[in-house]
C-alpha cells in the first residue's frame, strides 16, 4: 500500500495543496480498505492492495485531476456525522451547512415539531434534523427526480423516517396539502451568474446548475418564495431558517423585515462569512399576509 500511497501523492502534487492530498488518501483508502487515518500509518507497509484495487485508484487519480470532486467519484460523503450517497445531479452537503442545521437543532424547545426541508438534494438537512430532534416530524421536497430519488436512499441509509416528494417551489406544483409547520428551512439556490467566474472547475463542471444558480437580476427569488409560503404554512411563532449568499444578507434580513417576520438573526459561519439568517412569524403577520 506504501508505494500506492506515494504515487496519489506524486499525481496529484501539481493539483492540489498538500494536506487536501493527505486527506483524499484517507477517504480514498478507507472507501477501498475500511481504515482510518490511525490503521494506515499503523499498517502501512503491511495491507496489499490486488489489481483490481490499484487499478480502482489509478481511476480515481485520473478523475481527480479532472477537477471531479471526490464525493462524487467515491459516491458518498460525511455530514453531521452521518454517512449520505453523492451522485452526480444532487449538490454535494458543504460543512457549511452543518452549522445551520446545529443552529437549528439548539434553538428546538418542541417536543414533537413538524419541519419541512425546501430544495432538499441529498436530503442532508432534513434527515440529520430527523436524527437529532426527538419526535421530530420531517417532510423534503425538490423538484429534481434524481434528488428526491437520493434523499429517499439516503433515509433508508440512515434509518431516517421522512416524507419525500416533489414540489416546484417558484411555481408552487403541484398541489400539496401541507400540514401545520413549526420550522421550515431552506439552503436554495442563491449563487449570482455573474459569480461563475469565481467558482472552481470542481463545482462548475460537475455539479448542478439548477441548484447553484439564480439570475442576477433576482437573487433572491427563492427567498421571497419561500417567506411567502411561511407565512401561510407555519404555525404561529414558527420559525424559519436559510442558508444564504454571503453578499445578500443585509438585503435578506430586509426582505423578511418587509414580510412582518420578526426576532430576524444573521449568523456568520465559521469563515466569518454571513450564511444564515433566522426569523420568526407571528399570527399577525400570517392573517395581514393571507388577506393581501
Amino acid at each position: 500500500m506504501k508505494s500506492s500511497i506515494e504515487f496519489i501523492r506524486k499525481e496529484l502534487s501539481g493539483s492540489f495543496p498538500k494536506e487536501e492530498i493527505e486527506s483524499l488518501i484517507l477517504l480514498i483508502f478507507y472507501k477501498l480498505k475500511g481504515y482510518w487515518r490511525a490503521q494506515i500509518l499503523i499498517l502501512e507497509d503491511e495491507i496489499l492492495l490486488d489489481k483490481d484495487e490499484r487499478v480502482e485508484i489509478k481511476s480515481i487519480v485520473t478523475r481527480l485531476k479532472n477537477h471531479e470532486p471526490i464525493q462524487y467519484i467515491l459516491g458518498q460523503t460525511e455530514f453531521y456525522g452521518l454517512p449520505f450517497y453523492t451522485v452526480k445531479g444532487v449538490l454535494i452537503p458543504r460543512p457549511e451547512t452543518e452549522e445551520l442545521v446545529q443552529w437549528i437543532i439548539e434553538e428546538n424547545i418542541l417536543t414533537a415539531p413538524s419541519i419541512l426541508d425546501m430544495g432538499t438534494g441529498t436530503g442532508c438537512i432534513a434527515i440529520s434534523l430527523q436524527k437529532y430532534i426527538e419526535h421530530a416530524n420531517v417532510l423534503a421536497c425538490d423538484i429534481s427526480p434524481i434528488c428526491i430519488e437520493t434523499a429517499l436512499r439516503n433515509a433508508t441509509l440512515n434509518a431516517a423516517t421522512l416524507s419525500v416528494f416533489e414540489y416546484d417551489i417558484l411555481n408552487n406544483t403541484p398541489q400539496v396539502n401541507f400540514p401545520a409547520l413549526d420550522i421550515i428551512v431552506s439552503n436554495p439556490p442563491y449563487v449570482r451568474e455573474t459569480e461563475k467566474q469565481l467558482m472552481q472547475r470542481n463545482v462548475l463542471d460537475y455539479e448542478p446548475t439548477l441548484a447553484l444558480f439564480v439570475p442576477d437580476e433576482n437573487p433572491l427569488v427563492f427567498y421571497e418564495r419561500i417567506a411567502d409560503f411561511a407565512l401561510v404554512h407555519l404555525n404561529n411563532k414558527g420559525r424559519l431558517y436559510f442558508e444564504i449568499n454571503e453578499a445578500f444578507g443585509r438585503e435578506t434580513v430586509e426582505m423578511l423585515h418587509s414580510k412582518g417576520f420578526t426576532n430576524i438573526t444573521l449568523k456568520r459561519d465559521i469563515n466569518g462569512k454571513d450564511r444564515m439568517i433566522g426569523s420568526v412569524v407571528t399570527s399577525f403577520e400570517k392573517l395581514t399576509h393571507t388577506n393581501q
